[in-house]
């Protein structure tokens, strides 16, 4: 059975191992890792709004022929918990295969301990990008 990446496993095991006061402070550290959208996507074309984010939230999920999952995320600079969500899962799951982004719990963020730290709406907002992605993810490996 795959698991998940091992950079995404890290970023789990930092933030569960983290004194609670410090948590806020990692996630918003991973606010600045997303990349813009590339020149000529600013349309967000082919991207998918994430509703249950509190925010204006896109996202896409692309196996590429190569085999790996690229992700493309949309989110605006003052929505900096959401980014972060969205940065977490960039860097985690850069470079990872179709089998290891499905294999990701669905709980990531309780696991890290955020349900402590942010509000459940918030956290609710990150298992729905989480959900979405892998369900992208699913339907282009089916």
């Amino acid at each position: 059975m795959p698991s998940m990446p091992a950079r995404l496993s890290e970023i789990v095991d930092e933030f569960a191992a983290a004194p609670r006061d410090v948590v806020l402070e990692m996630l918003l550290e991973y606010a600045d890792v997303i990349p813009p959208l590339p020149a000529g996507s600013a349309d967000r074309e082919g991207m998918e709004q994430v509703p249950e984010c509190q925010t204006a939230f896109f996202l896409r999920a692309r196996v590429t022929p190569d085999k790996t999952v690229e992700t493309l995320f949309d989110c605006p600079p003052e929505a900096p918990t959401t980014r972060a969500f969205a940065g977490i899962l960039a860097e985690g799951l850069a470079g990872a295969s179709p089998d290891e982004v499905l294999a990701v719990p669905d709980d990531l963020y309780q696991r890290m301990g955020l349900a402590q730290a942010i509000s459940p709406l918030r956290v609710r907002g990150g298992t729905a990008i989480l959900a979405r992605l892998k369900r992208q993810v699913r339907e282009q490996i089916g």
